[in-house]
């Protein structure tokens, strides 16, 4: 079974730093882009971050210099490290395995991060 688990989130002042984890499980971890997405109240899930099997790295305009993705092949984990929040950040976080083929992507059930001002 195909498993994604965020952890890491919680509530920081904005200026501050916070770092999201996330283990996976029941699938070749490095054939996969992996990304995280994150979804405010009354808006649509978007995608932050993705990272692809051989390291290559896109961010959305709005993180781009302030989060970075990384992942680790033999822990079969990916992180984000979020530096300089704004309450603007403020979303529910998810762990993506990003589709490929007739593969639908794949998410976790997320972690909150709430900025405060």
């Amino acid at each position: 079974q195909v498993e994604l688990a965020e952890s890491g989130g919680g509530l920081v002042q904005a200026g501050g730093s916070l770092t999201l984890s996330c283990a996976t499980s029941g699938f070749t971890f490095d054939y996969y882009t992996m990304g995280w997405y994150r979804q405010a109240p009354g808006k649509t899930r978007e995608l932050v971050a993705s990272i692809s099997p051989g390291g290559t790295t896109m961010y959305a305009g709005s993180v781009k210099g302030r989060f970075t993705i990384s992942r680790d092949n033999g822990k079969k984990t990916v992180s984000l490290q979020m530096n300089s929040l704004k309450v603007d950040d403020t979303a529910v976080y998810y762990c993506g395995r990003e589709g490929g083929g007739v593969t639908p992507t794949v998410w976790g059930k997320g972690t909150l991060v709430t900025v405060s001002s």
